[in-house]
């Protein structure tokens, strides 16, 4: 609540003690101070919303509304009244509420520039384009002029015409208008004529607008002459090097030539042969040797020139000399830098597979390393030689050449690796906490080498030597992203979810990272049984994507305000891609569901934490068709070669994966969202009544949501069959496998169809209905297999040591998740059965005391449901033991008289191993402490369920 300037009327005077309370936080005073003057003050509409901006901080959101209803209702024009009713729309998140506000008051005062203003900012935070424009349209001129917001073709002309445009703004807004018109040649025309030259607060932007003109209207000949230009002024912008080749290609193709007479195109002279092309960049390469720094482009847009030519099969008639040699050159002027790597990457695919040894060699040839003393390792002895060798080294894993050593090879070379890790540490020693050491990398390609061994021949000592080599490199290193990237990924692996909790604060992910990254926690949150922690994860992604919404209002607003019209859409399309966010939906889905297995029927009833999420079976909230995919899924480095890195194809299956993963959760939501909504309501006669009342639209509802529940996890099995392995470092499967292969789906679908049974039993009543019946008591008994082979799939130890080395089970434990959560629809679906069944029994009682007869014949069902529920209770004990058996098996492991000889590691790393194998016992004892106690609360509700 900003101060509010020099006193203009009694009312500011008075209203300014409120004012003054509530900007310090003390929402109470501010309150009574309200009363006290709508006691004198009846008609003082601002006090009564400033008193509901007290209640709505002090949690009584029902009075404020209510208070800040009634003022709206009077359509107040005051000032301080609307500003004040627009921070408490805002702090209710109701920005709805604000436009209905200034559309009533610029009704009443249609001349007030001010009230149009705030107007058109109320659509643009709501997103009203249509009305935003209308908005304008109301306005006076001078409004349109002021916040330069003609947003029409027409306007913009009438302007040009009439000599008013003065800024950059309304030209870029011109030069956007026509290109969403698909006016590209007018839209050209206003960047090279007269208005164009008003662009000047961006480098290039100009010849950068010409350009995208030119490509969309295939004006090759003007792109060519233009980036030729262009690159005569800068011969290092890379940008132009690929639009020149495209369009010297292009030219070829349409065997175009320049005209007999006059100028070869608007931009000037035309490149359109390819022995132009290539004398072109031999010229570049020459005046490079002249700049007085070296420039990567020339040599680089060489090896490019190759690749297309050789693209075209016509590369050995231009002599542009041999790849290899070319790198190798290119390697003795850059390779101390390490962009090196990442600028040859793009070309290896030139190198013939049999030179790949020979062309490392050759490197490693020219590198200044010595060795200290004899048969020792030769080391570099300044950075740039290090640098040097990093970027060798990363070649040699792209080129595919440690993939194919045998297991001996690859721990040499982990040692080796570790070793130039250790001394490039000497280099790094005056560097900051905050920066990372010079040979970081070492350790990263060690690690991935003992990944390759772990993952792809099983050798389980490669994942503990992994861990404590990246553990000892964030000790050096503690600020490296990608070490604590690597242990979050290898610990979720290891089913150890206590350790990436910490280390995925410490990476303090902003803004949009909580999108692109967030998925690495919330995947194995809930999976693996930490659920405070899986709660937490899913309210730190959910924070920000409420908080985007509201924010991207503001930035367009300020857009608006500024004239940065260009970025409007921008930020609108950025709202509209995190709105529909898969991993947006996921965690929403994920967290109501965390919700309803912490809390339904624990410390709130279904009914309650259902109502509580306004959740409804009838409503689906994610945008299936719109579904984005935002995750980064090349966030960890990786130098595999091509064949072994993460495909467009991966993306797309990792993405179909996703969604029916997330269509079977969203599902499972729905229907345990509508068994409240079956109350026990209907009666056998009444039946015709039923459509009426809603209730058997309900039914409805469920039965048609079990069908859509059949379809997606028939494309889940589907999907399954193809036998998908991303690679190493891609996309982490989904939870989807287990929950098919340990029965869980099977169990939880026939818990819904049981629903359905019930139903009908209800609907029927107990008369004539033998065969529901039989058919209820046989799903009970089908019931109490399922689950008592979903538990027996849970046995098991989840660490063992075998031959010396410690063996870790996460299936396990994942197993159990899945049991907690479909015994938690077990209670719930046997909740409705309960309240279904025992209004039965009490009829058939209140019968026998009529009618007195000694004994009453109960119908099966009722001694079926009491058998059931008294296995269940029995099953639910027998898992709770089994739990407590594991947590004393955890303990007793005594991992201090594990036997580390390991050859590979100092007596210095042994430690962080003893440290590494400590945190996953931890993570496992804490995930199996939380399952333990959530299952004895559960075992508390069956004792309840006695009809």
């Amino acid at each position: 609540m900003a101060a509010r300037g020099h006193v203009q009327d009694p009312n500011d005077r008075r209203l300014r003690p409120i004012y003054d309370y509530l900007d310090n936080g003390n929402n109470k005073m501010a309150i009574q101070q309200a009363d006290k003057l709508l006691k004198k003050h009846k008609d003082l509409h601002c006090a009564k919303v400033l008193k509901a901006i007290g209640l709505q901080r002090t949690g009584k959101q029902d009075e404020a509304f209510a208070l800040a209803q009634e003022v709206t209702a009077l359509e107040p024009t005051d000032d301080n009244s609307l500003q004040a009713l627009t921070i408490l729309y805002r702090e209710m998140h109701r920005p709805e509420l604000v436009t209905k506000l200034y559309e009533a008051a610029v009704k009443k005062v249609p001349n007030s520039e001010e009230y149009h203003s705030h107007l058109f900012m109320a659509y643009a935070r709501v997103g009203e384009y249509k009305k935003m424009q209308q908005s304008i349209s109301a306005q006076d001129e001078n409004l349109s002029k002021t916040m330069f917001l003609p947003l029409a073709e027409r306007m913009v002309e009438k302007m040009v015409k009439e000599d008013k445009i003065e800024a950059e703004a309304e030209v870029e807004l011109y030069y956007m208008i026509l290109e969403r018109l698909e006016k590209y040649q007018e839209a050209l025309d206003v960047v090279r004529g007269k208005l164009g030259e008003k662009l000047t607060s961006e480098l290039q932007s100009r010849e950068n607008k010409c350009m995208a003109m030119y490509k969309k209207l295939s004006k090759w000949p003007e792109c060519n002459a233009l980036s030729r230009r262009l690159l005569l002024k800068n011969s290092d912008d890379w940008q132009f090097y690929i639009i020149y080749f495209d369009s010297v290609f292009q030219l070829i193709d349409k065997s175009w030539t320049p005209p007999a007479e006059g100028e070869h195109s608007l931009e000037g002279e035309v490149h359109y042969s390819t022995e132009q092309a290539v004398k072109f960049i031999e010229e570049r390469i020459t005046e490079e040797a002249k700049s007085s720094r070296p420039l990567r482009g020339p040599y680089l847009a060489k090896l490019e020139l190759i690749r297309r030519l050789r693209h075209r099969g016509c590369n050995d008639e231009y002599k542009l000399g041999d790849p290899e040699e070319l790198m190798f050159q290119y390697f003795k002027k850059f390779g101390d830098k390490p962009c090196c790597f990442t600028d040859l990457k793009v070309f290896v695919d030139l190198l013939p597979s049999t030179q790949c040894t020979k062309f490392i060699s050759q490197l490693l040839g020219i590198i200044p390393l010595s060795a200290s003393e004899e048969g020792k390792l030769a080391l570099p002895a300044d950075i740039k030689a290090l640098q040097q060798h990093l970027c060798v080294v990363q070649l040699t894993r792209l080129l595919g050449l440690y993939h194919t050593i045998d297991k001996k090879q690859k721990l040499s070379v982990v040692r080796e690796l570790m070793l130039r890790y250790q001394h490039g540490l000497e280099f790094g020693k005056s560097c900051l906490k905050t920066e990372l050491q010079f040979s970081d990398y070492y350790c990263l390609l060690a690690v991935h080498l003992l990944l390759d061994m772990w993952l792809e021949a099983g050798e389980e000592m490669a994942v503990w030597q992994s861990l404590t080599l990246l553990e000892e490199g964030l000790t050096h290193s503690p600020s490296n992203a990608q070490f604590k990237l690597l242990l979050i990924r290898i610990y979720c692996m290891l089913g150890a979810f206590e350790p990436v909790v910490e280390l995925y604060s410490s990476l303090d992910a902003k803004h949009i990272q909580h999108d692109t990254i967030g998925y690495l926690l919330t995947r194995y949150a809930e999976a693996l049984g930490q659920y405070a922690a899986a709660s937490q994860s899913c309210n730190f992604a959910l924070r920000f994507f409420h908080s985007n919404q509201k924010d991207t209002s503001e930035y367009i607003i300020q857009a608006y305000k500024y004239g940065a019209f260009e970025k409007i859409p921008e930020f609108i399309a950025f709202r509209n891609r995190l709105n529909a966010s898969l991993h947006f939906a996921q965690v929403r889905t994920e967290r109501m569901l965390l919700d309803l297995l912490l809390e339904a029927n624990i410390s709130t009833s279904l009914e309650e934490s259902i109502k509580s999420m306004s959740l409804s079976p009838e409503e689906d909230d994610i945008l299936w068709k719109d579904l984005h995919d935002n995750r980064d899924l090349t966030v960890l480095f990786n130098w595999d070669p091509k064949d072994r890195d993460i495909s467009e194809e991966h993306r797309k299956l990792s993405l179909e994966e996703e969604t029916i993963w997330l269509q079977i959760r969203s599902l499972t939501l729905r229907l345990v969202s509508g068994l409240p909504t079956l109350s026990h309501t209907v009666h056998p006669k009444n039946s015709e009544k039923t459509s009426e009342n809603g209730v058997s639209s309900k039914i409805d509802t469920i039965r048609s949501l079990l069908q859509q529940l059949e379809v997606a996890v028939d494309s889940g099995k589907q999907f399954l069959e193809q036998k998908i392995q991303y690679p190493v470092l891609g996309p982490p499967p989904t939870r989807m496998a287990g929950f098919f292969s340990n029965g869980s789906c099977q169990c939880q679908s026939s818990l819904f169809y049981l629903v359905s049974d019930i139903y009908e039993l209800d609907t029927n009543g107990l008369e004539d209905s033998t065969e529901i019946q039989e058919r209820i008591g046989n799903c009970f008994k089908s019931l109490l297999e399922q689950l008592t082979d979903l538990f027996n799939k849970c046995k098991g130890d989840l660490m063992e040591v075998r031959d010396g080395i410690l063996k870790t089970h996460p299936n396990i434990l994942e197993n159990l998740v899945f049991f907690v959560e479909t015994m938690s629809i077990t209670l719930w679906v046997s909740s409705y059965c309960d309240s279904v069944l025992r209004p039965f029994k009490s009829s058939l009682q209140k019968k026998k005391k009529k009618k007195k007869e000694t004994s009453v014949v109960m119908p099966p069902v009722f001694t079926s449901f009491l058998d059931y529920v008294t296995e269940l209770q029995t099953l639910t004990s027998n898992v709770i033991d089994h739990i407590k058996g594991l947590e004393i098996i955890l303990t007793a492991l005594k991992l201090e008289e594990l036997s580390i000889d390991d050859t590979l590691l100092s007596q210095e790393e042994k430690k962080f191993t003893k440290t590494v194998q400590g945190k996953v016992q931890s993570s496992y004892q804490h995930s199996i402490q939380e399952i333990g106690e959530l299952l004895k609360k559960r075992l508390d509700t069956i004792k309840k369920l006695k009809i």
